[in-house]
């Protein structure tokens, strides 16, 4: 991951790496603000232990959120550059989907991002903090930072970094950094469900000290993904049809499985995992076909894990959460295998016929083929795989998967929920916006009302 690619970095270039805090969460809705505060003041704590340090490099989503603010992670830079003082290089890596704003960006001397959608640049991009942390402390580079916030929420058809409108996108940013025109060149596309006002997409560009250009090639690639906007995304199918598409796909599925992705229930984005509109078409119009798929049960995959192997079962599933999103659903299967997850908790594989139904007891983080390989299911076997994931899977299934289909019902993880967002004023694409550059220079003014701290 980056913490490890930056820790190399700095132990190549001759720095001594002092490793921190690490935590992980599968993807949520908004953190208590106990756990944050608990982070936090643990983190604080390991670098006052640590003594002064000569650079500090974080490693953060960007678009994390508490139930009582939408950007924790400003209040968390603020608190780690008053720690360390003014003249200590503070470097983040920020998620492709990171939310910027003039609170978050105002601690920090440099800002790294990924290069690459689905994500699998993780230590190249800590690397890159690593060194640009490195060389400043050294007082070999003056890292200028200048950052655009567009607005404008959808876009990019695809969004994949190896697809037709992005790729050349992202070329540029390497191009850039490959160069020494830019020490870090990146895109944010920004978490849509997010209920920041000045939601958007945004651009940022690292120079060593030398504003005029950082502030070029800024505007440069904002305009470049700005007249990405047009762009449509990728053809949503309700269940059925796409059963009937795999049905139709007998080659590829004879050469591995087609992946399902559940775009209204995407949990890699904080999706709940429980969407039981899709089971359940699975389950009416599926039959023929062999389907593995997943759902969020909660206290029932508690109550069926404790079951013996084979046994028969009927129960109510989901309708806990969201009832109106996810209404419940009964099912009949036999209890196939059992094998308890340390974030996911209770796992349990039902047979129900043509479809093989793993229940979690938390968000079913479905998305590489060991989810459902654990249990002793093979989606190279399978007709059709339900994956909760958008972007990721792509990577992890390579290997087996041989047709990729997008599936909608109805779900917290919508494309259409963040159009009726109460946002800062006008954004594309509920606005036919023609430049981004007003509402940008608004954005980056306003700071009040970002964090609870920040003022």
């Amino acid at each position: 991951g980056e913490l490890r690619g930056a820790a190399d970095a700095i132990r190549r270039g001759g720095g001594v790496p002092v490793p921190l805090l690490s935590a992980w969460a599968i993807p949520s809705g908004p953190l208590a603000r106990e756990a944050f505060e608990s982070l936090r003041d643990r983190l604080l704590a390991a670098l006052r232990a640590a003594g002064p340090v000569d650079g500090l490099v974080v490693v953060l989503h960007g678009a994390m959120t508490t139930v009582d603010c939408p950007s924790p992670e400003s209040d968390l830079l603020a608190a780690l550059r008053e720690a360390i003082g003014p003249g200590v290089p503070l470097v983040a890596t920020f998620d492709l989907h990171a939310h910027l704003s003039p609170s978050k960006v105002a601690p920090l001397d440099a800002l790294v991002a990924y290069h690459t959608n689905p994500h699998r640049d993780h230590h190249g991009t800590g690397a890159r903090a690593g060194r640009i942390a490195l060389e400043a402390a050294r007082r070999r580079i003056t890292p200028v930072l200048r950052y655009r916030m567009l607005p404008m929420l959808t876009g990019g058809g695809t969004t994949l970094d190896f697809g037709p409108t992005m790729a050349p996108l992202f070329l540029r940013l390497r191009a850039l950094e490959w160069s020494g025109r830019a020490l870090s060149a990146g895109l944010f596309m920004s978490h849509l469900w997010h209920d920041a006002p000045d939601l958007g997409w945004s651009t940022a560009v690292v120079t060593d000290g030398d504003a005029p250009r950082a502030d070029s090639l800024a505007d440069e690639l904002a305009d470049r993904l700005f007249a990405t906007r047009e762009v449509p995304m990728p053809t949503f199918l309700r269940v059925d049809e796409a059963l009937d598409e795999v049905r139709r796909a007998r080659l590829a599925r004879a050469l591995g499985t087609v992946c399902l992705s559940d775009v209204s229930d995407n949990v890699a984005a904080g999706g709940t995992g429980e969407n039981t509109t899709l089971v359940r078409g699975l389950l009416e119009h599926g039959r023929g076909l062999r389907i593995l798929a997943a759902l969020r049960g909660g206290p029932a995959a508690v109550e069926l894990a404790r079951l013996p192997v084979g046994a028969r079962v009927s129960r109510t599933l989901g309708g806990t959460l969201h009832p109106t999103l996810s209404p419940p659903l009964e099912v009949e299967g036999t209890v196939r295998a059992i094998a308890p997850h340390p974030a996911m908790g209770a796992r349990v594989a039902l047979d129900c016929g043509h479809v093989q139904l793993v229940v979690t007891e938390r968000a079913p983080l479905a998305m590489k083929p060991a989810f459902y390989g654990e249990l002793g299911l093979s989606p190279a076997r399978a007709d059709a795989t339900h994956v909760k994931s958008l972007f990721h899977f792509r990577f992890y299934f390579a290997a087996i998967a041989r047709k990729s289909l997008v599936v909608a019902s109805r779900g917290t993880t919508d494309f259409d929920l963040p159009l009726s967002l109460p946002l800062d004023g006008p954004v594309w694409p509920t606005t036919p916006l023609t430049d981004w550059r007003a509402r940008d220079r608004a954005r980056r003014a306003h700071r009040s009302g970002q964090t609870a701290a920040s003022g």
